[in-house]
């Protein structure tokens, strides 16, 4: 086969250290935007992004020249650069160290964008950590719950 296609959307979740709520509504756009930015620059031409005050959540399509582990190092490493010069008080600013990554289907990329957009009405009722709990139990991922927050 002389073409190589791919088409493999995921959904990638990971929270602020120790879920502080640095993305203030001031400016969680911007982030949101430049992570996107990122994201379409390595190659992504679909890119959803969405969150609250302490976590985010993207959906896109993995580029086909990329592996996960340096998608998520390379977003994660550029954005937190890019929080620091928000505002003052940011320079401590840190991601997580982990992540979750799962795959997402074509027939139910609809639902999980409208999901991932939805984040600020979806946690007047539940935490982040409820939220993550279910997803890995959703997606029968074993975990180990001292492991899984920093």
């Amino acid at each position: 086969m002389p073409q190589s296609l791919t088409q493999l959307h995921v959904h990638l979740v990971f929270s602020t250290r120790e879920r502080q709520p640095f993305l203030t509504e001031s400016i969680r756009p911007r982030v949101h935007a430049f992570m996107a930015t990122v994201l379409r620059n390595m190659g992504s031409s679909y890119v959803v992004v969405g969150g609250v005050a302490d976590h985010v959540h993207l959906l896109f399509e993995l580029p086909k020249d990329r592996i996960p582990i340096e998608v998520v190092a390379v977003v994660k490493r550029e954005t937190s650069k890019f929080v620091k010069t928000l505002e003052a008080g940011l320079d401590t600013f840190q991601w997580q160290r982990g992540y979750g990554m799962f795959a997402v289907s074509q027939s139910n990329r609809v639902k999980v964008e409208a999901y991932v957009r939805n984040q600020e009405e979806h946690h007047r009722q539940r935490t982040f950590q409820e939220e993550y709990r279910e997803m890995l139990k959703r997606m029968g991922v074993a975990y180990d719950e001292q492991y899984v927050w920093d």
